[in-house]
């Protein structure tokens, strides 16, 4: 019996009868009945507070956003995916662009110098966003591991506007979090940032110096937005 079981059984086979979650009052943490409209204008305000930039696109085209966005940026060498829709759409769309795509399937040590030294920027896909703290949450797949999104300097993330929640009590309740998690769950709230002793911000100093979040909208909501 592992040590985890051990104690568990032991915790149920108390003298005084087993233990039984106490009734609780989540509604401080729920319940803000937020229009679709309100969510993301919150979050794009928290996001952008903390120098996240937020670019609204058709779902449709998309992909013209991100080859611009990587343009404009200078991007030279982007790692992305090859299975997740973003992933497969974005690989399609820059096969004739100037922009080197970068395989990230590979086991960390056979290219880890490489992600930290000569890659431009990471692409990920997101599942959704948190209204209340302007916050993208990921769960890492082998094919899209975590680092694509921690450690180039720049992190491009798509986001489709109808997946933004009011708060992160809303998020685990209605995904399930208690059901099964991935070994890493991501909250990503701006680019990378740290402070000194005198409290001063800096950003990109442990992490991704920019994060670009590309907002899919249906035609008619981004016609609108």
């Amino acid at each position: 019996m592992r040590a985890r079981d051990a104690i568990l059984k032991r915790l149920r086979e108390r003298a005084d009868g087993p233990l039984s979650a106490p009734d609780s009052d989540f509604a401080v943490v729920t319940n803000r009945g937020w229009s679709a409209e309100e969510r993301l204008a919150r979050f794009e305000h928290w996001i952008t507070s903390v120098h996240g930039e937020v670019i609204h696109t058709p779902h449709e085209t998309w992909t013209d956003t991100l080859t611009k966005v990587l343009a404009d940026k200078g991007m030279r060498r982007l790692a992305l995916g090859k299975q997740h829709s973003v992933a497969v759409e974005a690989r399609r769309a820059l096969a004739g662009a100037e922009v080197e795509l970068v395989d990230v399937d590979r086991d960390i040590e056979t290219w880890q110098r490489e992600q930290f030294e000569s890659v431009d920027a990471g692409l990920t896909s997101t599942r959704g966003a948190i209204a209340e703290t302007g916050s993208l949450w990921l769960w890492p797949t082998p094919d899209e591991p975590r680092l694509i999104s921690l450690v180039p300097p720049i992190h491009i993330a798509v986001l489709d506007a109808d997946t933004l929640e009011d708060t992160f009590f809303d998020v685990v309740k209605a995904h399930g979090w208690a059901g099964g998690m991935p070994t890493n769950a991501l909250l990503i709230s701006g680019p990378s940032k740290t402070a000194d002793i005198e409290q001063t911000l800096a950003y990109g100093v442990h992490g991704p110096r920019a994060l670009v979040v590309l907002v899919r909208h249906a035609t008619t909501q981004a016609e609108g937005a």
